[in-house]
């Protein structure tokens, strides 16, 4: 199973080698400049935020998510743990902490798209645009118990 635990700063390395091999697996839509913009963007960002880490039992992380007044602004898991409960449970962990659950995902990161709505995750709205102006549509979602 998979423990969670604290970011810190000597995880940095490899919560970018997580989401780049993830994002590599599922963010084809991307461009070579676009994806290269983000990667910029999120290794000065990640090092000053508090992210949540799953690990494997040897303590290596695994995947990770952020979050921020009750939206997880980001879910990413190493594609090699892809379908073993990683993601379900960083969600189950942000769900205790925050019931009425946010968060946006690329509307053509399709497999991600199919987990939140697996696991109970409402389609609320649409942007065209992600958070930085990109022309990558956005669907917003909201977690639904029973729902």
């Amino acid at each position: 199973m998979f423990d969670l635990r604290p970011s810190a700063p000597e995880d940095a390395d490899r919560i970018m080698d997580i989401w780049r091999k993830a994002v590599d697996d599922t963010h084809a839509f991307l461009t070579p400049d676009d994806r290269a913009a983000i990667e910029r963007e999120l290794a000065a960002f990640f090092p000053q935020v508090e992210l949540i880490l799953a690990i494997d039992p040897s303590k290596r992380p695994v995947g990770f998510m952020y979050l921020h007044d009750g939206h997880m602004e980001a879910l990413f898991v190493d594609p090699d743990h892809h379908g073993k409960g990683v993601g379900r449970k960083l969600v189950q962990n942000a769900l205790a902490l925050h019931p009425a659950l946010t968060t946006d995902v690329n509307e053509q990161n399709v497999q991600a798209v199919g987990f939140y709505e697996r696991i109970g995750f409402k389609r609320m709205g649409r942007s065209e645009r992600d958070g930085q102006g990109r022309p990558y549509p956005l669907l917003h979602l909201r977690f639904q118990p029973g729902g």
